[in-house]
């Protein structure tokens, strides 16, 4: 792209953005847009920024008060979500929201156990302590499907009060993954080499068993068995999916990452279903990663065969929908260098030229909101496909290009963006060394 390109279309996003400030009324524009939608799919290009923790939780925040959102879903394992989600609701034992969140054990810890993810927690909580009597509050969920064998353990547990003989049954059917312990890795590989027979066959059977009994058990207690059946029936509904893409893992990478989208889309439309069994009209925030709700459609993964949850949530609801994507230019990130691996400060290097961060940072605005539905100007001078950043828990610059680049077209991907040019590494609860100490500029010593 030429320097006048450059200057042209950075000029016009330059008239297009609205500026933020700070100011209580930054968002109006993107209140506006959302208007009476169901669905706001809010991402970030990186699992590890505070920028992006902080405003979507503000964003979210203003759609609770003022539109009547009941619901987060947000891109974690069901159940660790749902302990949290009971905490917010006031209905476990767990004292603060730094032990409703102990229960992201597996890496990464930092993504949901951090400063900003325990302010939003404890501000939920508040809010729903406030509320009248028997008025809605709001929840929190998790739509991911890690969880396989802590998902097992929670259906035994609840069929083992509710139902003795069903948990036999139960621990009977899910026997098959014994051999493998918690190695779920290592059951997915045996299994599409053909070592050892796989658990299908059983997994969906105690998902046929659980949902035979469905109404029996959720009539015994009122409204609150109707939430435990739900409880248990999504984490039956989750080790059948886990099993599926840990199967499949082994084989093509489109083929699990369209296992795993469609599974948290499919677990989205039942908790919406489940929330509006009254009669209700359910609206739900989803956090997750820019690649998870951006419109797959509008990149070149997208072309390959990838769907994602934005792509679905689109095309199942429509207009309904509202996908906001967020983005950097550089700062700092929290990451590791592998996977397991120790969460460290990272320097995020300027973005690429020929990138939409690059073309933001020519704008010289700091921090801005871009509203691109209904925007026929902006869509025609954006109209080209061009190179976006994705940071996942990993995060390698020396490999920067390969690793954390990808060609969309922002205006299909996307109906807003928010810019924040320059970023910093989001807190995590568990602080490690090489977090505290960060990593030096590549200009060290000469800060050049």
């Amino acid at each position: 792209m030429s320097d006048a390109t450059m200057t042209k279309l950075a000029h016009a996003v330059r008239e297009a953005a609205h500026p933020l400030t700070g100011a209580v009324s930054d968002y109006d524009p993107l209140m506006d847009l959302i208007g009476n939608a169901r669905f706001v799919l809010i991402g970030e290009a990186s699992h590890g920024t505070h920028e992006f923790y902080f405003q979507r939780a503000e964003i979210t925040k203003r759609l609770i008060r003022e539109k009547g959102f009941t619901a987060v879903a947000v891109e974690a394992d069901w159940p660790d979500a749902y302990r949290v989600n009971r905490y917010v609701r006031g209905i476990n034992d767990d004292a603060t929201s730094v032990e409703a969140l102990s229960g992201f054990e597996r890496f990464p810890t930092w993504m949901w156990r951090n400063t900003d993810v325990v302010n939003f927690i404890d501000w939920l909580r508040e809010y729903n302590d406030r509320l009248p009597q028997n008025s809605p509050k709001t929840g929190f969920y998790g739509l991911d499907l890690y969880s396989l064998h802590l998902s097992i353990q929670e259906v035994l547990s609840y069929l083992h009060k509710i139902d003795p003989e069903a948990a036999e049954r139960a621990r009977s059917h899910y026997s098959c993954f014994e051999h493998f312990g918690e190695d779920t890795q290592s059951y997915g590989y045996a299994t599409s080499l053909g070592l050892s027979e796989s658990c299908e066959e059983e997994v969906v059977k105690e998902l046929i068993d659980l949902q035979r009994h469905a109404a029996e058990y959720a009539q015994r207690n009122g409204r609150v068995a109707e939430d435990e059946y739900f409880y248990a029936e999504q984490n039956a509904w989750l080790v059948k999916n886990a099993e599926e893409y840990y199967r499949s893992m082994f084989g093509s990478r489109i083929s699990s990452w369209n296992l795993r989208d469609r599974h948290m889309t499919e677990t989205l439309d039942r908790l919406v279903a489940h929330l509006d069994r009254d009669g209700g009209h359910t609206k739900v925030v989803v956090w997750e990663h820019n690649s998870h709700i951006g419109d797959a459609r509008a990149t070149n993964i997208g072309a390959a065969g990838e769907l994602n949850v934005g792509q679905l949530v689109r095309e199942w609801y429509g207009h309904d929908s509202v996908l906001i994507g967020l983005t950097t230019y550089t700062g700092t990130v929290t990451a590791a260098s592998k996977w397991g691996g120790p969460a460290e400060r990272k320097q995020v290097r300027p973005a690429l030229l020929g990138s939409y961060e690059a073309l933001f940072h020519a704008t010289s605005l700091p921090r801005f909101l871009l509203t691109l539905r209904h925007n026929s100007k902006i869509a025609t001078d954006l109209r080209e496909p061009r190179l976006e950043r994705a940071i996942g828990v990993i995060y390698l610059p020396q490999s920067e290009r390969a690793s954390h680049y990808f060609y969309a077209q922002l205006v299909n991907q996307f109906d807003a963006v928010i810019h924040f040019d320059e970023t910093r590494a989001v807190e995590p609860l568990e602080s490690t060394p090489l977090w505290e100490t960060g990593e030096f500029p590549e200009t060290y010593p000469f800060a050049l």
